[in-house]
């Protein structure tokens, strides 16, 4: 089994670009890769089993290539599977993953421990999705290698936890990796996470403005005109998730039911309009992001970032 400290060290930086329903996908995976980082996608994007190993087959072939190539720093790639009861393709995506022996499985929603087993079998890695202290526990009593603290401010599904507080409780828990979520979207964002206890970070809103994702531009395009105030965070489906308000207010749910967080008023309104066809989930990180990058071209971005802010940080201390 690869040891998680091992895959950090191999990374150009400690970031997944997040699995996004509808967004992310083989493209984005493999150039996120390229640049040293992890891609990853969920595999209930996929309409079939069939195309779930099309997929498959073209992130081992493209990692495959990016070694050949030459490339120093290849990142690893994961796929999600929602390991909850209700998932009925659940048996089928995993036996899947297993055939294709896929590094990291990101879970979320439950905590089986049946899951976890097959995953570290052929010697992959599991990190769960947690939102409490609870959630920590039980994927930690199931055998999780990772825990990823999706805390308040996260796009899609989401915490309502202050990172600090989640962080700070589940690293008294463990020594395990925990992989923070929400509202990170600079390369500063990253090491202000590892200061305070994180091993690696998700993020997702700033991948959705990069060419090689799934979102339409009128989606992207949105986004650039966000602030952190144009989220709402409601009950659309079966768990609370961030939404872009201005999509809400174009599907009919007027500016007073937002303020009101009429919760059914929306909800029936997403159910409708295909909810999430164009209704769009975005977190907190949105009021910095003014553009469309390529993947090379954010990574880049990203990384020169991390480096000003150690900079930084290295004049701090060298001031005390």
């Amino acid at each position: 089994m690869t040891n998680v400290s091992d895959l950090i060290a191999g990374m150009s930086l400690p970031v997944i670009a997040a699995p996004m329903f509808t967004v992310s996908n083989p493209n984005l995976a493999l150039a996120t890769c390229a640049q040293g980082m992890m891609g990853s996608f969920p595999a209930h994007t996929t309409r079939t089993g069939d195309e779930l190993e099309e997929w498959l087959v073209t992130m081992a072939d493209g990692v495959g290539k990016l070694s050949n190539d030459g490339i120093a720093q290849v990142g690893p790639y994961g796929v999600n599977l929602v390991v909850s009861a209700g998932n009925q393709r659940l048996d089928q995506d995993l036996a899947l993953c297993i055939k294709h022996r896929v590094p990291i499985i990101l879970t979320s929603k439950g905590a089986p421990g049946e899951v976890f087993d097959a995953v570290h079998a052929y010697g992959g890695l599991v990190f769960h999705d947690i939102g409490a202290a609870r959630h920590a526990e039980k994927a930690l009593a199931a055998g999780a290698d990772g825990l990823i603290a999706v805390c308040s401010g996260a796009g899609g599904h989401c915490g309502t936890l202050n990172p600090f507080a989640l962080v700070n409780e589940v690293r008294q828990m463990t020594d395990k990796a925990i992989i923070l979520a929400g509202a990170i979207t600079t390369g500063r964002d990253v090491l202000a996470a590892q200061v305070m206890g994180a091993d690696l970070v998700y993020m997702g809103t700033r991948f959705i403005n990069t060419k090689e994702s799934g979102a339409v531009e009128g989606y992207q395009q949105m986004i650039i005109e966000a602030t952190a105030t144009d989220i709402f965070y409601g009950t659309l489906t079966d768990a609370p998730s961030n939404v872009l308000t201005p999509c809400l207010i174009r599907a009919g749910v007027t500016p007073e039911q937002i303020r009101r967080q009429d919760e059914a008023a929306i909800f029936a309104v997403a159910e409708r309009r295909k909810r999430w066809k164009d209704i769009w989930s975005a977190g907190h990180g949105v009021g910095v992001i003014h553009d469309v990058l390529s993947v090379e071209a954010l990574c880049d971005r990203l990384k020169a970032e991390y480096a000003d802010a150690k900079s930084d940080l290295g004049r701090l201390q060298a001031a005390e």
